[in-house]
């Protein structure tokens, strides 16, 4: 073991004194340049190489005698650890004989030279860093004494490539942002902020800065002052400059718990989970949770209102709330409902205030034994004779039991079968005039009996009676939805039961019923209360028949709106060759740009176009042409007639070939 700890060794000596050339040549030129931290760095890398090289042989050495030695016969790492079998064992004793013979320090010398390299890229990169550093230190001494006697005579504060224009930006105090000052560049500011161009030397003639909204402003003894509300770019001295506006957002409100619209709680639900989350970019000012109860049925339904404030946090533009309520705390009640939404505002100079949709929490009522028949919509005058689905399809099933067991005349499943058709039509009439459809089911009969010389409402006998249009409108598109399931239901069961097949009706008549239960589920529709306030009315001209300044309420139907203005079809049609453009274009254009092209980079790019046609550029005519053209959106078609000569010969032709 002790000849391959020498073996190593040597192998190691080796390759340290091979590298050490190189460490003692890298660090002379920071020695002659008496560079501190140039000779640290240098002493820091050698360091590292001395660890990395020790690493290298200490796991290389075996590969590294076998490939090059023949007489160790690959046999290299049985020196490295103590062998297990006899026959390794044996075969170490023999390498350790031969070490000496076969391992001269030429031949060592020679495998570390073949593995460990002297590292000339690391010198190089070494004597070129040296070498920058050099001509850095001879850098301020070579502008010689004229240059620095001008240096001298300069203020304290040289100015920049663009000395002459500062552009200052004061933020809105909301926002938080701190006002600032630098020389022209392309910036981005909050929407409101105040923007000044301003000389650095009042004495100097005045700068004139174009805006891109076709503005041009003076910036001379007093500073060019704008307000940023939409995103445009600059252009001073030939120069463009790009004005970011980042537009104020609204507060965005989110409802996490509970994760849908109307949520059902189990009916031995103790608690109510509820969680809230308000951001803003910049700070959320107020959000108030807002609760209505609803408790009862029918007509008999009372609303509660409650509202609480969210809790701020540490961060002002965020507002995280959740709480596990216990029902109780809610007020509710087996049947009650509970519908809450969250209301927040910011704190800009006009605060955007926002509200989430109303999300609806239904504890259901324990279960009655009693079958109602009523339904989601308003109470009716019912007749004796009206039944209810649930009962057309009781009397459906036992006509087909019937129909089964025994065997019946057909004149008696006749019969059956279309009184019950004519209890489902009843039935249909009744739900179909909150439609609007047209019912006689509250009507008088046609085969009434006339009283001899009274007198004969024609109106009420023999008009059609439809509903009101405030009924027919009554209830929500959802609600409307599956009144509509149900009317298309029980006219199918209608029509089978009519045709003598009741068997076929049954499954229609199931989907009405189903229709019916979620309108019964949905008795209680909960509104926000809204109103209309109208204007003051003005007493000195209340009753006075002065009609001026009114409004009037007729409206010309033959009068097309003009969608193309006619000075922008000029301005366009202009464009297109090479000849001057009409007077008051770029007004033209920067109307029409800034109306119909919402887009920031868009519209920007629109106002290039037309900044370079006024800088006479040929090459942006299209561009700006294509930009106007880009901001009709509903273009007019047009359909001409072609002008076509009849002679009587074609005449004849036609008629000759019919």
């Amino acid at each position: 073991m002790s000849g391959a700890v020498d073996l190593a060794r040597r192998l190691w000596r080796t390759a340290l004194l091979r590298r050490a050339g190189l460490w003692f040549v890298g660090a002379l030129p920071w020695l002659l340049l008496r560079s501190g931290p140039g000779l640290l760095a240098w002493s820091a890398f050698c360091a590292w190489d001395g660890l990395h090289l020790q690493r290298r042989v200490a796991h290389g050495w075996t590969h590294w005698v076998d490939g090059a030695v023949p007489e160790m016969e690959d046999s290299a790492g049985l020196l490295a650890e103590e062998p297990e079998t006899p026959v390794a064992r044996l075969q170490r004793e023999r390498l350790l004989k031969r070490i000496d013979a076969a391992l001269p320090p030429r031949r060592v010398r020679a495998i570390v030279a073949a593995h460990v390299p002297f590292g000339w890229t690391w010198l190089l990169a070494n004597l070129a860093l040296a070498g920058l550093a050099w001509g850095s230190a001879l850098l301020p001494h070579a502008a010689g004494p004229h240059t620095a006697a001008h240096a001298a005579g300069r203020p304290a504060t040289a100015p920049t490539t663009h000395a002459g224009l500062v552009v200052k930006l004061a933020p809105p105090s909301y926002t938080g942002v701190a006002p600032s000052s630098s020389t022209p560049k392309d910036a981005q500011v909050p929407e409101q902020t105040a923007v000044e161009w301003c000389l650095d030397d009042p004495r100097k003639a005045d700068e004139t800065i174009e805006l891109s909204d076709g503005q041009a402003l003076h910036a001379g003894p007093a500073c060019a002052r704008w307000t940023a509300t939409e995103s445009i770019f600059w252009r001073w001295r030939g120069t463009r400059y790009t004005l970011k506006v980042i537009p104020d957002q609204p507060p965005e409100i989110a409802i996490t718990q509970p994760n849908e619209m109307t949520k059902d709680l189990p009916r031995d639900a103790k608690n109510a989970a509820i969680a809230v989350t308000v951001t803003d970019d910049y700070r959320v000012q107020q959000a108030t949770l807002h609760l209505t109860l609803a408790r009862g049925s029918g007509e008999n339904i009372r609303f509660s209102d409650r509202e609480l404030p969210l809790p701020a946090s540490t961060d002002p533009r965020r507002r995280s709330w959740s709480r596990d309520w216990l029902l109780t705390d809610l007020g509710m009640e087996p049947g009650d409902e509970l519908y809450f939404f969250v209301r927040a505002s910011d704190n800009a100079a006009r605060p955007h205030t926002v509200q989430s949709p109303t999300v609806t929490l239904r504890l259901p009522a324990p279960p009655s034994e009693q079958v109602e028949e009523t339904t989601a919509l308003p109470t009716l005058v019912k007749p004796e004779s009206l039944r209810s689905q649930r009962q057309v399809i009781i009397d459906t099933e036992q006509l087909v039991a019937d129909m089964r067991s025994k065997k019946m005349r057909e004149d008696d499943v006749r019969e059956r079968s279309e009184s019950i058709a004519a209890d489902q039509a009843a039935l249909r009439r009744r739900y179909g005039q909150f439609l609007g459809e047209e019912s006689t089911l509250f009507g008088k009969d046609d085969d009434h009996d006339e009283k001899p010389g009274a007198k004969l409402d024609v109106l009420h006998e023999f008009g059609h009676a439809h509903d009101s249009v405030e009924n027919a409108t009554l209830f929500d598109d959802a609600t409307k939805k599956l009144l509509r399931r149900a009317l298309s239901a029980m006219w199918d069961a209608e029509k089978a039961l009519r045709a003598i097949t009741p068997k076929t009706a049954l499954p229609p008549e199931y989907k009405a019923l189903d229709a019916i239960k979620a309108l019964q589920q949905a008795e209680r529709i909960y509104l926000h209360k809204t109103a209309f306030a109208p204007p003051a009315i003005k007493e000195d001209k209340r009753m006075s028949g002065d009609m001026a300044g009114a409004a009037s309420y007729k409206r010309a139907q033959s009068d097309a709106a003009e969608i193309v203005p006619a000075n922008l079809r000029d301005l366009v049609q202009a464009l297109g060759g090479d000849g001057p453009l009409p007077v008051l274009w770029t007004r033209t254009a920067h109307d029409w740009v800034r109306e119909r092209i919402t887009d920031d980079e868009q519209r920007l790019a629109a106002q290039r176009a037309i900044q370079d046609v006024a800088d006479g550029k040929p090459a942006a005519r299209a561009q700006l042409a294509a930009w106007l053209r880009g901001g009709v959106l509903d273009a007019p078609v047009l359909l001409q007639a072609r002008p076509v000569v009849e002679t009587p010969f074609a005449k004849a032709l036609q008629g000759g070939g019919r």
